[in-house]
């Protein structure tokens, strides 16, 4: 299957449907999947993932501010820290570990200071806040190869212009999971996104 750079952001989910959710993402085609930690037992979601599917995904917590939270996630199996902020601590002691490190940024010196202290890519967060435009600004000072990918306000219906300003993917919230969704609805959901990017990565060649 091929890895695309999409993120599936599970706000909320709790252990009972993890585990089925994941399934339905993944053969959707996306691999790479993350809880944030201000969900119900989000460690032991991510550990229930990660043994049923962690050979065929990348799985991780999301909302990670301390090292103690990457100690954590490490413990329950999670390969991918993504953070709302940029702390160099969490950052260096994420990498120290052998995970992936997506620190949130929203300004040069932010996006700066994550890549000096490692980090394997950059969440542009709030999306919408700093827009396409903040983006093409921001991606003309950064060093070449960086990666960059729009959380917040880029989803399916506007993927093409992300994509066109230079996001190199993307992490979906309310478009991958809402509380209260069935499994079907989730698989729905995916495909949906995967469709979508596909179409947009299809327009431009």
């Amino acid at each position: 299957m091929t890895a695309r750079p999409l993120i599936a952001i599970l706000r909320g989910i709790t252990p009972d449907i993890a585990v089925d959710a994941c399934a339905a993402i993944i053969d959707a085609g996306i691999t790479t999947i993350e809880i944030p930690l201000n969900s119900p037992e989000p460690l032991t979601s991510i550990k229930a993932m990660v043994d049923a599917h962690g050979d065929r995904a990348v799985i991780g917590a999301g909302t990670v501010l301390t090292t103690a939270d990457v100690e954590a996630v490490a413990a329950a199996g999670g390969r991918i820290i993504v953070s709302p902020n940029a702390d160099p601590e969490v950052i260096a002691h994420t990498r120290k570990l052998g995970l992936e490190s997506w620190p949130g940024i929203f300004t040069p010196t932010e996006a700066f200071v994550a890549l000096k202290a490692g980090a394997t890519g950059l969440k542009l967060f709030p999306g919408n806040m700093a827009g396409v435009g903040g983006l093409k600004a921001i991606r003309a000072i950064l060093p070449k190869g960086t990666q960059v990918y729009a959380v917040g306000g880029a989803g399916p219906d506007n993927f093409g212009d992300w994509l066109d300003a230079g996001a190199n993917g993307f992490g979906l919230g309310t478009a991958s999971y809402v509380p209260g969704l069935t499994v079907e609805q989730i698989g729905e959901r995916a495909r949906g996104i995967v469709a979508a990017y596909d179409a947009a990565i299809a327009s431009r060649g």
